[in-house]
């Protein structure tokens, strides 16, 4: 009852105006990033994040949290309407959900898969309510042996889950973690691989990296596939309930996609497109006639779009209570957190309630405004989608650039930026997974800060950290995680996706 408490000091402080407003603005921006076809919410979250440095901590992360849950659901749009997923979660509602398009069924698909993330956005909130403070106060019994352990169980598990190539997610993992080394060392002070320049004598700003990495490249990728490819006529929206005889088999997979995104959002190093493949793979295994899937089968959208939103939930978790980011997203939140004075992990319950439970608050009204922006105007929505991608292509940039620079009003910051723009473009093309390069740079220095204070605690004995039941335990899991990746990797049955939430 306490969880609940506290829940109620969270709305009075995520509906005064300001929050509530900033609310909107996100899951606003959320979707249109969602819409947009490959843009994705880690490269939405990354361009807006400079917005928030005048914002109140609290104000700032319900806003970034909002583009977070409210691209994955505008990222259905274009799967259903024209075949091409907003981000790479919306993948699998492609398969059914293009086809009930072509069928007329267009507004009953976007509908279904509306009812369904909201479901399941809710359900995870709901669980985050529940058992968050319980994982929080657990947590308080770590040290930085179990910290370190529990950060290289995260790293070896995305490294081995991400990627078609184990050695280039492997590689991307070190390069990330080789720029988190830039700048001032965390226990001497000394100023390292900075190459002379002042500028990085503070390292690499994660905002400038984020933005170029996720959101330039995006842009780069997009334009190429935008101006090459070719235009095909919108479909329109109408009739947004499925069938009386569609509404049970719909409502169970519901169910069942809450429940296995709420769970696969708490592990470390999964991301949002592994739910939503379980989700389609179990309910084509369920169904009496597997054969509609693939034709236009309602519960193959409703499944994986709620399993998608749950995850989104759930995911935020091990960010709130253990300081662990589970995806892309998830690291630019973390790092957004760092940037207004916060420190996710198990005392932000403790320290910062008012932050956290208003954060909380704000995602049941976010999910009630995705709601209604979702269904009644699906169509309004459907017409973004006809709008060329040469014309949103310059005004992006121009907000991206004057972004960067507004950081620390440093020309050296958009060279940084731009290069990293180019720099993600070309690992794209080359199928380089980009979550293992922002994953170790945003954990690098908390990942070395804790090896330190363990060795020194162990007076260099790194074998002791088996000698602890929780950080042996953890450790055990990352290596046979990393066994695992490399045995299957040698037998030719890995079996990865490419890199997502981009």
């Amino acid at each position: 009852m306490e969880a609940f408490s506290y829940l109620l000091q969270g709305f009075e402080t995520a509906l005064t105006w300001q929050n509530l407003l900033f609310c909107g603005i996100g899951v606003l921006f959320g979707m249109f990033v969602g819409v947009l076809p490959g843009l994705g919410p880690a490269a939405g979250t990354a361009l807006l994040l400079p917005l928030t440095f005048t914002l109140e901590p609290v104000t700032a992360i319900i806003m970034l949290a909002g583009i977070y849950y409210g691209s994955m659901y505008g990222g259905t749009i274009t799967s259903v309407l024209i075949n091409t997923p907003g981000e790479a979660s919306s993948v699998i509602t492609c398969i059914d959900g293009y086809p009930l398009a072509r069928q007329g069924r267009a507004g009953a698909v976007l509908g279904i898969a509306a009812i369904g993330s909201f479901i399941g956005g809710i359900i995870a909130i709901t669980g985050l309510v529940l058992i968050g403070p319980l994982i929080a106060k657990q947590a308080l019994k770590f040290g930085p042996p179990e910290y370190f352990s529990l950060l290289l169980l995260g790293l070896t598990l995305l490294v081995a889950l991400m990627g078609k190539s184990l050695l280039k997610g492997i590689l991307g993992a070190l390069f990330g973690l080789s720029l988190a080394f830039i700048g001032q060392d965390p226990s001497s002070g000394y100023i390292r691989f900075n190459f002379g320049e002042t500028s990085l004598t503070n390292g690499i700003e994660f905002i400038t990296m984020a933005m170029g990495l996720f959101g330039l490249s995006e842009l780069f990728f997009n334009a190429e596939k935008s101006f090459s490819a070719k235009a095909e006529a919108p479909l329109k929206v109408k009739g947004l309930l499925p069938n009386k005889e569609e509404w049970g088999p719909s409502m169970r997979a519901i169910g069942r996609g809450s429940v296995l995104g709420f769970v696969l959002g708490l592990v470390p190093g999964l991301n949002s497109v592994i739910p939503t493949i379980l989700s389609y793979s179990i309910e084509k295994k369920l169904s009496k006639d597997p054969s509609r899937f693939g034709k236009g089968a309602i519960e193959g959208v409703a499944g994986p779009e709620t399993a998608n939103n749950a995850y989104s939930g759930g995911a935020l978790i091990p960010l709130f209570t253990l300081g662990i980011p589970t995806s892309p997203t998830i690291a630019i939140l973390l790092g957004a957190f760092i940037m207004h004075g916060l420190t996710p992990g198990p005392t932000l319950f403790q320290t910062n309630p008012t932050v956290v439970w208003g954060i909380v608050a704000s995602m049941f009204i976010g999910n009630a405004i995705l709601l209604i922006m979702n269904w009644p105007l699906a169509g309004m929505w459907a017409k973004i989608t006809n709008v060329p991608f040469k014309v949103l292509l310059p005004i992006i940039m121009m907000v991206t650039i004057l972004g960067t620079y507004s950081i620390r009003n440093n020309l050296f910051d958009v060279g940084i930026m731009i290069f990293f723009g180019i720099l993600g473009y070309f690992l794209k093309k080359a199928e380089f997974p980009l979550a293992p390069i922002i994953l170790t740079f945003v954990l690098g220095s908390l990942l070395e800060t804790t090896l330190i204070q363990s060795l020194t605690m162990f007076e260099g004995e790194f074998s002791q950290f088996f000698t602890r039941p929780i950080s042996a335990t953890i450790l055990s899991i990352a290596l046979v995680s990393i066994l695992f990746s490399i045995i299957s990797s040698l037998l030719g049955k890995r079996v990865g996706t490419e890199d997502v939430e981009m």
